[in-house]
């Protein structure tokens, strides 16, 4: 807009200087040019200032974000079967902002992730535990349907609620937030959500409720103590922090009234923790007899930021 402006002021000038010619040289007087050069210079400022209108000002503490599309280059890239939904990442207010981020996974809720079969491990070897894949199978459901409450609803939708509601007080807090599912339907497998945690996040907390149907409270998956299975990277580089994310969780949950099962842990060989190259936790936060209310998960959201809070020490 600048050299449109600048061509039309020299075409104007030259122009005027042509009619002077024209004209008794008294009639073009000094004051003349710098009259039309304020004018021009004044249209200039103005074109400035309107194209400025246009960019967001870089100091306005308003959160932002971004969507984050899948890279095949990732590291397990090539073990996903399902990877065509985009995500997004919202950054927190800068006055607030801790510069870390959360991976928020709302497990389940993906269309057709029953259909699709992915490998339990990255070296392809057996599961060495039990769990929704039985001990000894090779390869898994990418994404299974979850369970339904004795009350009727999807555990996939409860999972979606609590982290819509997990995502609003970690911003809250000044984390940004990874969310891996904010509707119904996210076509990602639980590899593909894994990897783009890996690649985008500094932790990773899947929401899950259990299939018993006791209520008997929250507990994080841990890594089995198998050999085999810890020394399997990127397992045996990771375990010990997957293992602290998921006892600071459980505090944080202690210190605000939610109802623990047991010591909080149940170890279970994961797909999830098995590709994870990030702290990683599976958290359990009840099962299909467990109060699944708003109420209820505004509690549970409020122990997670407290976990959060002391596992990197904020």
């Amino acid at each position: 807009m600048k050299r449109v402006i600048f061509l039309a002021l020299t075409a104007f000038l030259v122009l005027s200087v042509g009619c002077a010619r024209e004209k008794p040289a008294t009639e073009l007087t000094s004051s003349t040019l710098t009259e039309t050069s304020a004018e021009a210079t004044s249209e200039v400022a103005s074109a400035e200032q309107s194209e400025a209108s246009d960019i967001p000002d870089a100091t306005t503490d308003v959160p932002s974000q971004k969507q984050i599309y899948w890279d095949d280059s990732w590291q397990y890239a090539d073990f996903s079967k399902i990877h065509s939904s985009a995500v997004t990442l919202y950054y927190a207010e800068k006055s607030k902002a801790k510069n870390i981020t959360v991976c928020v996974n709302a497990g389940h809720g993906t269309r057709g992730g029953s259909a699709q079969k992915t490998y339990c491990h990255p070296d392809k070897t057996p599961k060495v535990t039990g769990g929704s894949t039985a001990k000894g199978a090779v390869t898994a459901t990418s994404v299974n349907e979850g369970m339904t409450f004795l009350d009727g609803t999807r555990e996939a939708d409860a999972n979606l609620s609590l982290a819509l509601l997990l995502k609003d007080r970690l911003l809250a807090a000044g984390y940004n937030v990874l969310m891996i599912r904010e509707s119904e339907d996210v076509q990602l497998d639980n590899i593909a959500r894994t990897v783009i945690a890996n690649n985008n996040a500094d932790c990773h907390i899947s929401i899950h409720y259990d299939s018993t149907a006791t209520d008997k409270g929250l507990f994080f998956i841990g890594v089995p103590d198998v050999a085999s299975y810890r020394a399997m990277e990127p397992v045996a580089s990771h375990y010990g922090q997957h293992t602290a994310l998921g006892e600071a969780l459980v505090k944080g949950e202690r210190s605000v009234g939610v109802k623990i099962f047991s010591k909080g842990r149940l170890d279970i060989d994961l797909t999830q923790t098995s590709y994870s190259t990030i702290p990683s936790v599976d958290l359990e936060v009840g099962d299909k007899k467990s109060d699944h209310s708003e109420e209820a998960q505004s509690l549970i959201a409020d122990g997670i930021v407290e976990g959060t809070d002391l596992y990197f020490g904020k």
